[in-house]
Formats: structure tokens, C-alpha cells, sequence
């Protein structure tokens, strides 16, 4: 059994089944063609995004809001495991793919290394997430840990149209 990690009490964790099998939601997870139709909160159009899936590798990509504000993303990929696991670091960039902070609170952590684990079982698979500030100040750590109701929120709705995007890759 593993020991308790430091970053456990501030750990954001979240696990959701999906009703389809581990290679179709690997695939929709790491391909920007697919990223392009769920990925992002409810009502953000997807501007445009690049992804080179390997360590090393960058998944970067644009949107705009419904107030019409342009946001930009990244991931920085670490690991790579199809379909299994994909470990990446997030952060938030500008339009060339250099950090930089948070658009809507600049205390929040400039890197977030994340885990997602992909299982199947009987046809249906789980992605379990965990995500943990990387060289964050104490008060940059306190925030993310704040804020996991928010981030419950945020990928609740990202999930949904994850979900929603599968049924119809699916035909269902």
C-alpha cells in the first residue's frame, strides 16, 4: 500500500465512467481533431489547437469565451502510456505557447502536473484525474486547494461534452 504523498491533502482528484471502450476515449483524449469538439468549459468556441503526442511533446489550443475573450492553453507532456496513462504538465499561455499566469486570478499556480488514468471494464471505461501544483508558493497552493469546487464545476461541464462527443462517435 502506498504511503500518504505531501501533496495528497491538496490533490484535486476526480474519477467519471464513460459508456464507451478505453482505445475510442484514449484516441478522443490525445488527438487535437477530436480535442477540437469537447475539450474546454460549455460555451467556449474552440479557436485552434496543435498536439504532438509524445514526452516532450506540446498540446496547445485557443479559445474564445462567451463574453468573447480569447483563452489560451497548454500541455507539456511528461508520460505517455496508450491507452493507459498520459502525465502532463498545464498551464495557461499565450498565443506562441509561453506560460503565463492565470487570465482570471494571478495567484493561482503557473503549472499544474496532472495524472489521468484511463481503465476499462466491461466496455466502459473510467478516467481518473489528479492534478497538483508544481513549484507553487503557499499561497498558490492554498488557492488551488480552495478552489476544487470550482474545478469539480469546470470538469463536470468539459466531462459532459466529453461524454456527449463519445455517444456520437458511437453513433448512440
Amino acid at each position: 500500500m502506498a504511503g500518504k504523498n505531501d501533496d495528497d491533502d491538496i490533490a484535486f482528484t476526480l474519477e467519471r465512467w464513460f459508456d464507451a471502450p478505453r482505445e475510442l476515449v484514449w484516441k478522443v483524449y490525445t488527438e487535437a481533431e477530436h480535442l477540437a469538439h469537447w475539450w474546454g468549459p460549455p460555451n467556449y468556441e474552440w479557436i485552434k489547437g496543435s498536439l504532438d503526442l509524445k514526452p516532450g511533446g506540446v498540446f496547445h489550443y485557443g479559445m474564445r469565451g462567451p463574453n468573447g475573450m480569447v483563452m489560451w492553453g497548454k500541455f507539456v507532456y511528461r508520460e505517455i502510456a496508450a491507452p493507459e496513462r498520459l502525465v502532463f504538465v498545464n498551464a495557461f499561455s499565450d498565443e506562441h505557447g509561453g506560460t503565463t499566469p492565470n487570465p482570471w486570478m494571478p495567484d493561482w499556480p503557473l503549472e499544474i502536473l496532472n495524472t489521468v488514468t484511463f481503465a476499462q471494464e466491461n466496455g466502459r471505461t473510467l478516467i481518473s484525474m489528479r492534478g497538483v501544483p508544481v513549484n507553487a508558493t503557499e499561497a498558490q497552493r492554498q488557492m488551488f486547494k480552495g478552489a476544487k469546487p470550482q474545478m469539480q464545476a469546470g470538469f463536470k461541464g468539459t466531462l459532459d461534452k466529453l461524454a456527449a462527443y463519445l455517444a456520437r462517435q458511437q453513433g448512440k
